[in-house]
């Protein structure tokens, strides 16, 4: 089983701290369709043997796109691939596009799962985010939108400066309120040349805080937890049988297409990224070019993607694969530098199978790195 991804290069605005590939002009939009159609035909070739069970659009922001462009885009993908019966069609959307009369339309649709982006239910994080909806957008739609669709993901952003506890917690009650089945949740960062970066800088915004982050996160595990809630990976939250069929394929290894500019591919043992600009793109699938870099990885780089992937997930990193897959060496480096994250009570192994514990879990990432190898071959 495999999945599609399709990058919808455009924002109405751009947030303060998304450093993703998008443009806010709308000019080339009818072009960019047709030329992402015309990449899912050009790439079929790559899963002649393989069946998609989901699609996903992300962005950008998918929801800028007509109904007849998500159909045309889809059509694409069932004329050119073999799909699963009940395939898991997902699109990411901004509460400000997702008014009655749009989410009926989508609900009409073959798509089946909507991913919205609230990040937060207070004036002042959306002002600071730079955020193109409000809070009454956020609740409203959401209101609608659980009339129509069972299968929704909401997008929360925690250890936002001068955000109290108790304002974080509100925050996620009011998501609980909805009996929404799926929550994605991260730490708000500052990646680098964006304009949060930027103000951080100029002393306008308050530097980040860690430790308040990390508080953060405990609030949000526990809270969700106790509402029945699976923590399966660091940032996502979902009821039984709603976990992300999209992200859950990346997580666990399995082949999928980028479809658009900026967007990534991985067929198990090469990845590739086509170019993040959208005019180049566009030239590039005028004359029939595909604008794809490739790189094949070693044994070295996918046993660092397995660790990584693996203890960011409840699904953990099985030894016997370390064993079988990548060779003995592997498993005695890993359990040579697991071995303090063990005895500190962030790492476990239950059944042949690392994992982190409930405290190692929001230094995943960091624990992973130091588990990383730079060459064994």
């Amino acid at each position: 089983m495999s999945g599609i991804y399709i990058h919808i290069p455009f924002c109405k605005q751009a947030c303060h701290y998304c450093d993703f590939h998008f443009s806010t002009s709308l000019k080339k939009k009818d072009e960019m369709v047709l030329a992402l159609a015309k990449e899912i035909k050009m790439r079929k070739s790559e899963f002649e043997d393989e069946v998609v069970e989901t699609i996903y659009f992300g962005g950008g922001t998918p929801s800028i796109l007509s109904i007849a462009d998500l159909e045309l885009l889809i059509d694409a993908v069932y004329q050119n691939y073999t799909v699963v019966d009940n395939p898991e069609i997902t699109v990411e959307a901004n509460p400000d596009d997702l008014t009655e009369e749009r989410i009926t339309e989508l609900s009409n649709n073959r798509i089946n799962r909507l991913s919205i982006g609230i990040q937060s239910f207070f004036e002042d994080d959306l002002k600071l985010m730079n955020r193109a909806h409000n809070v009454e957008e956020a609740k409203k739609c959401l209101e609608i939108a659980t009339q129509y669709f069972d299968n929704i993901t909401i997008d929360l952003i925690y250890g936002m400066p001068n955000m109290s506890n108790e304002k974080w917690l509100q925050n996620i009650e009011m998501a609980l309120s909805y009996n929404i089945p799926h929550i994605s949740s991260y730490a708000l960062t500052v990646e680098p040349k964006t304009a949060l970066d930027l103000f951080i800088k100029q002393g306008i915004i308050p530097q980040l805080d860690d430790e308040l982050a990390q508080e953060h996160f405990n609030i949000l595990v526990d809270k969700l937890e106790e509402n029945g809630f699976i923590h399966y990976e660091l940032s996502n939250f979902g009821k039984e049988n709603y976990f992300s069929k999209n992200n859950s394929s990346y997580w666990l290894g399995k082949k999928y297409i980028g479809i658009g500019p900026s967007a990534h591919s991985y067929d198990g043992e090469k990845r590739g990224w086509n170019v993040s600009n959208n005019s180049l793109y566009l030239k590039s699938l005028a004359e029939n070019q595909l604008p794809i870099e490739t790189e094949t990885l070693t044994k070295t780089d996918r046993y660092n993607e397995y660790i990584m992937t693996g203890l960011r997930t409840i699904w953990g990193v099985s030894l016997d694969r370390i064993e079988t897959e990548f060779g003995p060496k592997y498993l005695d480096y890993l359990n040579q530098q697991s071995a303090k994250y063990i005895e500190d009570h962030l790492l476990f192994v239950d059944d042949n199978v690392l994992r982190t514990t409930k405290s190692g879990k929001f230094l995943g990432d960091g624990i992973a790195s130091d588990l990383f190898l730079l060459n064994l071959e």
